[in-house]
């Protein structure tokens, strides 16, 4: 009984590895990216003078800073859905991505310019490291499957073609 308990649990977390492991490849692929599109628009003095000052906010300030943009667009998830509903499904469906990317893009760089602030909060910064370490431990099993060998061998063959694209086209 408990050796089939036992393989009935790992079969779970081998099923559960899965989503985790594509909202993982998001972040990496979509949390960093935004973010640092968002910093490329701080070099200007005046968001410049914005982010010096949030990289300098209180603990509790940084916190409250750091999950608004989660419940600031909650509204527009909701008339998203309602529109669907409404039968408008392409739009809502354009409107849940886009809001999607601008709360991914608004967090992630949050996160960046607040998160020694964050980590004073000893739950968050166990949370944060904990969070970490088991993302290294699923990017390595990721990148042990075949079907990740393959999809870097893609990637890299999409990038040369866009790289010999764009010289022949703009150079």
């Amino acid at each position: 009984m408990n050796r089939a308990l036992a393989r009935l649990g790992r079969g779970l977390r081998a099923v559960a590895r899965v989503p985790v492991a594509l909202l993982i490849l998001f972040e990496e692929w979509g949390w960093r990216p935004l973010s640092r599109a968002r910093g490329r628009q701080a070099r200007g003095p005046p968001v410049a003078r914005r982010e010096d000052r949030l990289r300098q906010v209180p603990p509790p300030i940084a916190l409250a800073l750091f999950l608004t943009p989660t419940l600031g667009l909650l509204p527009v998830k909701l008339l998203a859905l309602w529109l669907v509903h409404a039968g408008h499904a392409g739009l809502g469906l354009a409107l849940i991505v886009a809001a999607k990317l601008l709360g991914t893009a608004l967090l992630g760089r949050l996160f960046v310019l607040t998160e020694p602030q964050l980590r004073h909060y000893r739950w968050l910064a166990r949370a944060l490291d904990a969070w970490s370490a088991y993302k290294q431990r699923v990017k390595a099993w990721w990148r042990s499957t075949a079907v990740a060998r393959a999809a870097t061998c893609v990637g890299t063959a999409w990038r040369r073609r866009w790289r010999r694209w764009r010289t022949r086209r703009c150079g």
